[in-house]
């Protein structure tokens, strides 16, 4: 069965990306080409199975509330999410009129990515320290990326099942900011140069030793296999579903 899938966010780096991605898959048909102005109801939709949304923080969650009241599912890659705002797309897929539909929500779709994401959570038991070390272009509208958001999630919530406490930081005075962004606990460093496209790094440190584990997008076609992947299986699991790794088995 051919999978119809409209692409919001199209005329955008990533979203043009998508598109092209979606006509060169088997079994998939691009039937519509959406962005800034254009609505998004049944009829721009054109009969879309699914709708993938490649656009901004600001408007993502309520293209997401739009596309369900439409009748698609929805693959979202854009980030900015916060718990708040799942909780208001839970409540959303909760209602009658959207019974049935899926939205999968996906911090970073590269496999690299999202592997080193589930590596990081994983190891983060067993060393005293660990950190985050996010690398973009300085076209990234958002600081720190929500794949770094993530993998800091990701090592607070398996420290926290460890039974661990907070990591050791003498840091008494930063009135810069120079230690980063915190996320439940965990220091976050966001860079961005010119000449880099997605990168991350996740240091983690025991008395000795240190284990870095990093993860380098150098082109956008990074991310399409995990796109294609959840626009394939994104109607098999009714609900939210975060982070690519609940597709492959991690």
């Amino acid at each position: 069965m051919t999978i119809r899938v409209a692409v919001v966010g199209a005329a955008g780096r990533m979203g043009s990306t998508v598109c092209k991605a979606v006509e060169d898959a088997e079994g998939l048909k691009l039937v519509a080409r959406l962005d800034v102005g254009d609505a998004l109801d049944a009829e721009h939709l054109a009969g879309a199975d699914v709708a993938v949304d490649f656009t901004v923080p600001s408007v993502t969650e309520a293209n997401v509330h739009a596309l369900l009241d439409a009748g698609v599912d929805v693959v979202v890659g854009t980030t900015g999410w916060t718990e708040e705002s799942y909780g208001r797309v839970r409540e959303h897929l909760a209602c009658p009129e959207a019974a049935g539909r899926s939205v999968l929500i996906a911090p970073n779709f590269a496999l690299s990515a999202v592997l080193a994401m589930s590596f990081a959570a994983k190891a983060a038991p067993y060393f005293e320290s660990a950190e985050v070390i996010e690398l973009h272009h300085p076209n990234k509208v958002d600081a720190p990326s929500g794949t770094a958001v993530a993998t800091a999630q990701g090592i607070a919530a398996a420290r926290a099942e460890a039974g661990l406490g907070a990591m050791p930081d003498a840091t008494r005075a930063d009135p810069d900011g120079a230690r980063g962004a915190i996320v439940d606990g965990v220091h976050v460093h966001a860079v961005r140069l010119r000449g880099l496209t997605a990168h991350e790094e996740v240091v983690l440190g025991n008395p000795g030793e240190q284990l870095t584990i990093r993860t380098d997008s150098f082109d956008r076609a990074s991310f399409m296999p995990g796109v294609v992947l959840a626009v394939r299986q994104v109607a098999g699991r009714p609900g939210l579903t975060i982070g690519l790794d609940a597709l492959l088995d991690l």
